[in-house]
């Protein structure tokens, strides 16, 4: 990758698994569940610490989450750099859906169900945020941080829909196809700023998890 000092790489991460995501089936894990790393959560968050130091992050943001600090403490601490919360990346509120699986989602709440699958980006989750809610509190963040730092890397490690409706918006994607983007846990998607261009590099990298991969 490139280094020169005007171009700006940001290295999106999604934490690592807790045990909400290894539940089979998982359930729900919005702003209202803060539950800790799991052990192979923690696993993952060492995996993804040892693969980036050999590009040059000079800090690592994440969300105030948890399962996001967490993770983000081991990259900094294999990275030698200040970590720092950034307020407004914390993953999407899914209302009175959290701790419950989507099959008891189904069978419990049919209507809602069904209108939230037709359009996410639009219609939340009940009693909570849609995915056009979460990009619009949390896309000026990423640009804040990525204007601070620009000509430097960063890393920044966030959630499952924080992560993919930042992503589709990128990609160009109309936002209610945002949930068939991947974020596995401790994946890292890579994203490039250049000559006021923004680029993505990489989508949902895992080989650095080896044995610890999860889709989760």
């Amino acid at each position: 990758m490139g280094t020169d000092a005007k171009t700006t790489w940001l290295f999106l991460v999604r934490h690592g698994a807790t045990e909400a995501n290894e539940r089979v089936p998982y359930i729900l894990q919005g702003d209202g569940i803060d539950l800790p790393l799991s052990p192979n959560g923690q696993r993952q968050a060492d995996a993804v610490a040892a693969f980036l130091p050999q590009f040059p992050i000079r800090k690592v943001y994440s969300s105030p989450m948890l399962r996001a600090r967490q993770t983000a403490a081991a990259i900094a601490a294999k990275l030698n750099v200040e970590t720092a919360v950034a307020e407004g990346i914390h993953e999407c509120s899914v209302g009175v859906w959290e701790g419950l699986d989507w099959g008891t989602i189904q069978a419990r709440f049919p209507d809602e169900h069904r209108q939230f699958m037709a359009n996410p980006a639009e219609t939340p989750y009940l009693g909570g945020e849609s995915y056009g809610d979460v990009l619009r509190r949390a896309k000026p963040v990423f640009a804040r941080l990525l204007a601070e730092h620009a000509g430097e890397s960063i890393a920044v490690v966030a959630h499952n829909v924080v992560n993919r409706t930042l992503l589709s918006d990128l990609m160009g994607l109309a936002l209610q196809r945002a949930p068939q983007i991947n974020q596995a846990n401790c994946c890292v998607n890579l994203i490039r700023v250049r000559a006021g261009k923004t680029e993505l590099v990489s989508l949902n990298a895992v080989f650095h998890l080896g044995e610890h991969y999860f889709a989760g």
